[in-house]
């Protein structure tokens, strides 16, 4: 699985979080230029809109050359031509309904990875999800089971040493989860990285201003090496913690899918400039 992933929310064909919807022309580039250019790790969910669809319309024929990863729980409630409610429904039944339309819009008879989609702690408890997610992959529908989580359910989660790996939020500018990444490692799951780029640029929405105030303030500039984007410096960093397997980036974009393979080419940062990128972001946020 190689470090750099994809992250196909971006292939959503809706105006959900904001943003302009793909052209299904657009949707079927991308993915196949993700598969073309070797990355071997697709995230998806089953609340990304038209993205599941779009990977069993242009990736089923591929689907050995990647490991597919989607989510589960959700429900999708289109209330109009540009807004849906994505409300999760803790259950069984919900689970399975999720899975099972899952694989018939991604045209496969299995998931390589099923993650629970952010439930809290009693949630997972009383709904009995793991033991759902444990009998897909007994009906061999599922290889692996894991799930996207955050503070304050995070820590817990792991520490019941059944999943098999965690989705977290990370990137130099949101550094909350730093120590659970390698908590998370250590137990032997795998890490899976999302917002390792700072999920946006400055005008971007979704809180990106208050991100990028941080980069500012810490004067990251100039660690970057010469010609460095800002975008490139931020992969480099996520890819740089220890405890980090796969980094997903989505985009609609072949040059900026480009762009990010060239930087995780890369490599990670060096330790010094890791080490005083980090010093001067001070204290974790």
């Amino acid at each position: 699985m190689t470090k750099l992933g994809y992250g196909a929310m971006e292939v959503r064909g809706s105006r959900i979080w904001g943003g302009r919807p793909i052209e299904d022309s657009e949707a079927e580039t991308i993915l196949n230029a993700v598969v073309d250019e070797g990355i071997t790790f697709i995230d998806t969910a089953n609340d990304y809109g038209r993205s599941e669809e779009y990977i069993g319309r242009y990736l089923s024929h591929r689907r050995d050359e990647f490991v597919l990863a989607t989510k589960c729980g959700c429900t999708v409630v289109h209330k109009d031509e540009t807004t849906d409610d994505t409300p999760h429904v803790w259950t069984k039944d919900n689970l399975f309904r999720g899975l099972h339309e899952s694989l018939e819009r991604m045209k496969t008879d299995h998931v390589d990875l099923m993650q629970l989609h952010n439930p809290s702690v009693e949630q997972v408890e009383e709904g009995g999800l793991v033991e759902a997610l444990q009998e897909m992959k007994q009906q061999g529908k599922v290889r692996w089971i894991g799930i996207s989580s955050t503070n304050p359910h995070l820590e817990t989660f792991i520490e019941s040493g059944v999943f098999d790996s965690f989705q977290i939020p990370y990137s130099a500018l949101e550094r909350e989860h730093e120590e659970l990444i390698q908590k998370a490692s250590d137990s032997g799951a795998g890490v899976i990285v999302r917002g390792g780029v700072a999920r946006g640029e400055p005008g971007s929405g979704l809180g990106a201003e208050d991100r990028w105030a941080a980069w500012e303030a810490a004067g990251l500039d100039d660690l970057r090496e010469e010609g460095e984007s800002r975008t490139a410096f931020l992969l480099r960093f996520t890819n740089s913690h220890p405890g980090m397997d796969t980094n997903i980036v989505g985009t609609k974009s072949v040059a900026h899918l480009k762009d990010n393979i060239a930087a995780a080419a890369r490599g990670t940062l060096p330790d010094d400039v890791y080490a005083e990128a980090k010093k001067r972001l001070g204290a974790r946020s």
